[in-house]
């Protein structure tokens, strides 16, 4: 039995439905707006019932648990706590300081002190992760590689507390650094009226990262949204990427002359 614990986007649909192929036992701890309400496995659960989660992956003897998708921070005025809820808390109030993976992180230890093993967000897709390699007709040029290798020097700049995995480089110069936001508005902030099919997106692990969970993913909208800031092309870190709709991005990329890299 495998517990999958999933928050927003779309990767964990694509988990569950190769789970399902493989005529695997699962649970789903759905920490979403009840994404996976009509799924009969599913436990649709406030992330500080730690008690609760725990007693369901116990009694259904889950010793391994798989997390995948975004959980976003709650609001801790708000959400249901049970006893183990008030006891775990605090610890998750300070991480959560540190961004939204950091709490994912800490829900990771309380579940290693009740011998619960968290296995990589990839173990049963290991087909949406890119090797090295340009997925693209379009490769990146001269100028391109000075702003991809400006991008990887500001990633690896930043501190390992940072929850950066992303930033926007154009003609040598840092546009953005992905905040507390996310990608989405990183890129909003990142549109030039001067410049089209201009500039690098750049999206790594954090430093120290538990590449088991919270991958850099890109998708669709991802790149669509590089068009609309009037960007040439994406760059990813090998094996260390989750890459959804693989097809219809490098398809799109194509047709718009920009390039998808793998370093």
């Amino acid at each position: 039995m495998i517990g999958l614990i999933f928050g927003e986007s779309n990767f964990p649909t694509q988990i569950l439905n190769k789970v399902k192929e493989k005529s695997l036992k699962y649970l789903i701890i759905d920490l979403t707006n009840g994404k996976f309400k009509k799924d009969k496995h599913s436990y649709k659960i406030s992330i500080g019932q730690f008690g609760k989660i725990i007693n369901i992956l116990k009694k259904n003897k889950c010793k391994k648990v798989l997390f995948a998708g975004k959980v976003k921070r709650p609001n801790f005025a708000k959400i249901r706590l049970d006893l183990k809820g008030l006891y775990y808390i605090p610890r998750i109030i300070k991480s959560s300081k540190l961004g939204d993976a950091a709490i994912l992180k800490e829900i990771i230890k309380i579940f290693e002190k009740e011998k619960i093993r968290t296995i990589s967000s990839l173990t049963f897709n290991p087909e949406l992760t890119l090797k090295k390699g340009n997925y693209s007709k379009i490769k990146p040029n001269k100028d391109d590689k000075i702003d991809i290798m400006k991008a990887i020097k500001t990633l690896n700049r930043l501190g390992k507390y940072n929850f950066s995995q992303g930033t926007v480089v154009r003609n040598g110069k840092v546009i953005a650094i992905e905040s507390i936001g996310g990608t989405k508005a990183m890129l909003k902030r990142s549109k030039s009226k001067k410049f089209k099919n201009r500039g690098v997106l750049v999206k790594f692990p954090k430093k120290k990262q538990d590449l088991r969970i919270d991958l850099p993913t890109i998708g669709f909208k991802t790149l669509t949204q590089c068009k609309y800031a009037g960007l040439k092309g994406v760059v990813l870190k090998s094996m260390q990427n989750v890459f959804l709709e693989q097809k219809k991005c490098i398809s799109f990329a194509n047709k718009n002359k920009m390039f998808i890299t793998v370093k």
